[in-house]
């Protein structure tokens, strides 16, 4: 994923736009003090504007900030696609409800 000079950006299974980026935070763990994660930005149809956004919980944790960044950005974009239409999908609660 890093390999680009910009966010990728994929189609979700609901049919909007979304651009990801790595974001890096403090665990609050002594043990992994640094975490990385993606941040999926959701686009409007037509206009670019921003509808809102999707982010998965730390996918990677570790010593050091630049560490984490380094190992969630050599996921590849198949990957990111997939964790995106993972966060999209329904959950067994809500398909039941």
């Amino acid at each position: 994923m890093a390999v680009h000079s910009r966010p990728a950006a994929f189609e979700g299974m609901d049919g909007f736009s979304y651009s990801v980026d790595i974001i890096t935070d403090t665990t609050g763990d002594t043990a992994a003090p640094w975490g990385a994660y993606l941040f999926f930005v959701k686009w409007g149809q037509g206009e670019p504007e921003v509808q809102g956004h999707l982010e998965t919980a730390f996918l990677i944790t570790g010593d050091n900030e630049s560490f984490v960044r380094y190992q969630l950005g050599a996921m590849q974009l198949a990957t990111v696609k997939a964790t995106l239409d993972g966060l999209l999908r329904p959950s067994a609660t809500e398909r039941h409800a």
